[in-house]
């Protein structure tokens, strides 16, 4: 009885503590808070000049001057009391700014944000959902655009919606003693009532009082806003991404427009500056965004130099009626278009705007134009210090003494990302995910195991290409969990965060309809080698729990129908690339070429080693791996023990031949020969071992090439850090690989001793020619050397790599320096789209850019620390399956294996687990000859 009435009371007591955490979420009321600083945030690399410190003070006074006390907002002109979320997400940006520029103090800074978030918590709601499109900034009354009280409220805009989310997470990320009260305003509103069909949508109120939501965004503005809500975990794939959308020649160059104009869809489709200025300076712009927005700053140029008239057109208040115009490069249908939002048009207006000489002046450091037009504002402010003018006008050039919250909190926000060494504002950044047609100027695919320099690409009818739908495998049983694979831990949270955004370059690259995805993110192409490194992805997100079975089950079966549907070389092996949506053979420049381009041994051998820890580690997919494997000819890829590829030349004459050479990439060439010696393949004389000439890095012997007399091959001899990492996580380090291994990883740390300079060598993509960058240990002779494809230097090329600092810390996490590289990379991913590639040594700039290869290496190296650091790759369990069976058989015709035993297995000893030669021939690593 007495074990019952306290067992009563336990539940009672749990009960009230329930409800208590219910009711505290339901109605959730926020308490002051003083904000902590954020290293990253405060970390200023780059600080202002005396004249850019001079910019900022007077953009500031704007805010200073227009601030609101009873509400803790600010005004969106000078003197007019009142505000749109827009305008509030302005004012949340430029409080940010000013408290990392010291342009106001900690207890300034809270004070204000307290205030401001207080109010915004209780702000009535249109339809108790969302905020209403616009407030009485002393008020906070919701009001309609002439700022007249209006009870029931004039609707909501998500793109404005957007903007504000963007802002809190600035906020939440630079000061984090805000992240529950921000959240708790979010879990507020009713978000997802601003989207539908996975597009944003506003709502306007009609003449009759009802409600009607209406699609907001078009090219440019769509894709920003939703961004600001995929950072708070909404989704809107159809705004994210650039169709609908055509090019417009104008002035000479090629300008993407929404498709979307006002005849047809009552809105305006208008480009301006602020939309890419605003990405550039937030999210990074990357890829096709980056093009865009370059095509954007050049077409004002190009006017310019047609006109002498300078250009620089984005949406602006004015001192005079209509008060709001959008300048544009062009809007429905006309170029250099000045509308109102009812498409009005208003030529004599025209402005050169002072926030869009602001952005690209900083966007583009290196412009001449961009300097020229920021001359021409820069010093464009009141005299009575209300802050920056909107702009000049074109036909009477006079002051458009319009002075509002956008142009000065947009010149604040840019002075920032200026200070911060022209980092993005948003933690991690956030770049173009989007799909659509791709750029005449497409950039190469070149991976690092590619051996062939990629051709200039030439222009092509991207609207014509038909994607290929792929039909996934038939469903295999139910899935297994990984059965040869136990996790010793989880994941910690900040694991676990780390996991989920590499895992989202694998979401946004991802071709629905192939079932395949890009080996880069600006560019729809695909490697055998980029694609074992999304089957690798795949098998790491499951094992660690980022994505559960039915997604695992689905993508792997999509992904290995595709791999049958590939077109073979020579009806033999993959060629070396392909189109990700029509499955065609490409070359490095994405040019079609029917009869393929030969096949790469090192991309058939990163594929082999992902299939093999497929089957072993869910065996349920077998039988279909290995009728893949199995319509595949080995004959020429393996060749007396060696590894050899096939290329593609055209001759003189016009007629085109088929080489096939032996592989001698160091690193490589050890990696792909250990992965074919999973399936028995004998090729022993690519297998590392043997003797290796060095060079002296640092005052460290390290291995520049394999001595070897097979072949007189010279091609691209440089040593980086990628193909021994991918090695050791997924093989272990026998002892001749330790020996490899272990100098190179030296040599790296030496040299960070030395200079202060950190350090992590890699084959990395860069979003400008030469696209590839090999930042070496040693290349062509010569130390820490940044090379193309084509063996030339690429000045101040250099890159840490963010995969390389995530190997290095998995396999030595006790090693101070692979401690001070982890630390250093964390941060540099973007949740939409995945880990960007590294950051340039020479500037602290991150390289813009994303690959299916540094994502998966970073999955892979955090699997790797949760298995007790074990290899990545599984033994076998069973020796009866499809391809064991058609070995035994012999005689097959396709150069398979000579005997069904495997020439590689999972030792373990005092030195830890790795996968060893079953050869008894294979000698330890040598006799190195020493080049200084």
């Amino acid at each position: 009885m007495i074990y019952k009435h306290h067992r009563q009371k336990l539940l009672k007591s749990i009960a009230l503590f329930l409800v208590g955490i219910f009711l505290q979420f339901l109605f959730y009321i926020p308490t002051p808070v003083l904000s902590q600083n954020s290293n990253n945030c405060s970390s200023i690399t780059v600080p202002l000049t005396p004249e850019e410190q001079t910019y900022a003070r007077a953009a500031w006074q704007y805010f200073v001057k227009n601030y609101q006390p009873a509400t803790g907002f600010t005004n969106s002109t000078g003197g007019y009391p009142s505000g749109t979320l827009w305008d509030m997400g302005n004012y949340l940006m430029a409080l940010n700014a000013a408290r990392w520029l010291n342009l106001t103090d900690q207890a300034d800074f809270d004070a204000r944000l307290n205030k401001f978030l207080t109010t915004l918590s209780s702000l009535k709601l249109f339809e108790d959902a969302l905020p209403n499109k616009v407030y009485n900034a002393a008020t906070g009354q919701m009001v309609d655009y002439g700022n007249n009280p209006i009870e029931r409220g004039i609707g909501w805009s998500a793109l404005d919606v957007g903007r504000i989310l963007a802002a809190f997470d600035v906020i939440r990320s630079c000061h984090p003693q805000y992240n529950d009260w921000l959240k708790g305003i979010v879990t507020k509103w009713q978000v997802g009532r601003s989207l539908k069909d996975e597009q944003l949508f506003g709502a306007t109120v009609l003449s009759d009082n009802k409600t009607l939501l209406v699609q907001e965004g078009r090219l440019g503005y769509e894709e920003y806003g939703a961004r600001g809500y995929q950072l708070w975990g909404f989704s809107a794939p159809k705004a994210i991404a650039f169709e609908p959308f055509k090019l417009v020649e104008i002035n000479g160059v090629q300008i993407p427009v929404d498709t979307r104009d006002f005849q047809t869809t009552n809105a305006n489709n208008y480009v301006v500056s602020e939309s890419y200025i605003l990405d550039g300076i937030e999210f990074g712009l990357q890829g096709e965004l980056a093009d865009f927005a370059a095509r954007v700053l050049d077409v004002q140029k190009r006017r310019y130099d047609t006109t002498g008239q300078l250009t620089a057109v984005t949406e602006d208040n004015i001192d005079q009626a209509p008060y709001f115009l959008y300048n544009t490069v062009y809007a429905n249908g006309k170029n250099w278009a000045t509308i109102t939002d009812a498409n009005q048009s208003y030529p004599q207006f025209r402005s050169i705007s002072t926030k869009a000489a602001f952005g690209w002046r900083y966007l583009f450091p290196d412009n001449s134009y961009a300097q020229k037009i920021f001359d021409a504002v820069k010093d464009l402010r009141s005299p009575d210090d209300g802050g920056y003018y909107a702009g000049i006008y074109e036909e009477s050039k006079q002051p458009n003494k319009a002075l509002t919250g956008n142009t000065n909190g947009l010149i604040l926000e840019i002075l920032y990302y200026k200070a911060r060494g022209n980092r993005p504002l948003i933690a991690s950044g956030s770049v173009s995910v989007s799909t659509g047609k791709p750029s005449e100027n497409a950039t190469p695919s070149n991976q690092a195991n590619s051996t062939v320099t990629a051709p200039t690409p030439t222009p092509t009818d991207t609207s014509k290409i038909t994607e290929v739908a792929v039909a996934p495998i038939p469903p295999v049983g139910s899935p297994q969990a990984s059965s040869n694979l136990k996790l010793e831990r989880s994941l910690s949270l900040i694991e676990k965060r780390y996991a989920e955004a590499a895992w989202r370059y694998f979401q946004a690259n991802y071709h629905s309809k192939s079932g395949l995805i890009d080996d880069r993110s600006d560019f729809k192409g695909a490697t055998l080698w980029g694609l074992g490194d999304y089957l690798a992805a795949l098998h790491a997100a499951r094992s660690l729990d980022i994505i559960n079975p039915k997604e695992f089950e689905g993508r792997t079966r999509h992904l290995l129908a595709a791999l049958t549907k590939l077109p073979l070389f020579a009806g033999e092996l993959p060629s070396r690339s392909y189109d990700t949506r029509t499955l065609q053979s490409i070359d490095y420049g994405g040019n079609p070429i029917p009869e393929g381009n030969g096949w790469s041994a090192l991309d058939l051998g990163r594929m082999l080693a992902a299939l093999y820890n497929l089957k072993t580690c869910h065996p349920e997919y077998t039988a279909a791996v290995d009728k893949i494997v199995l319509d595949w000819s080995y004959l020429r890829v393996v060749r007396e023990g060696i590894l050899s590829s096939a290329t593609v030349s055209k001759e003189e004459d016009g007629r085109y031949f088929t080489r096939v050479n032996p592989e001698t990439r160091l690193g490589y060439e050890e990696y792909a020969a250990r992965a074919f010696q999973l399936w028995g393949f004998n090729v022993e004389r690519s297998a590392v071992g043997g003797e290796y000439q060095t060079a002296s890095v640092e005052g460290v012997k390290v291995p520049i090439q394999r001595h070897r007399i097979d072949t007189n091959s010279k091609v691209n001899q440089y040593t980086v850090s990628n193909p021994f990492l991918l090695y050791a996580l997924e093989f272990g380090l026998d002892p001749q690989m330790r020996s490899l291994f272990e100098p190179i990883f030296q040599a790296q740390a030496e040299r960070y001793r030395r200079t202060g300079t950190l350090t992590a060598s890699a084959t990395t993509l860069i979003d400008r020619k030469p696209y590839t960058v090999h930042s070496t240990i040693t290349g062509q002779g010569d130390g820490w050397v940044a090379l193309g494809d084509d063996g030339q230097p690429v000045l101040k090329g250099r890159l840490v790599s963010t995969a390389v600092a995530f190997a290095y810390h998995a396999l030595l996490p006790e090693n101070k320096y692979s401690q001070e590289l982890l630390q250093a990379t964390t941060d540099l991913y973007n949740p939409s789209a995945g880990f960007y590639e590294g950051f340039y040594e020479t500037t602290g700039k991150r390289a813009v850019g994303f690959t299916s290869g540094t994502n998966s290496m970073i999955l892979q190296s955090l699997l790797y620390k949760v298995i007790n650091r074990q290899p990545l790759i599984r033994p076998t369990t069973t020796m009866k399956s499809p391809w064991w069976v058609a070995v035994n058989k012999g005689n097959s015709g396709r150069g398979l294996p000579n005997n069904a035993i495997q020439q590689t297995k999972l030792i373990s000893d005092g030195s830890g687990s790795y996968w060893g030669s079953t050869s008894e021939n294979t000698s330890l690593v040598s006799g190195t000859k020493v080049t200084e």
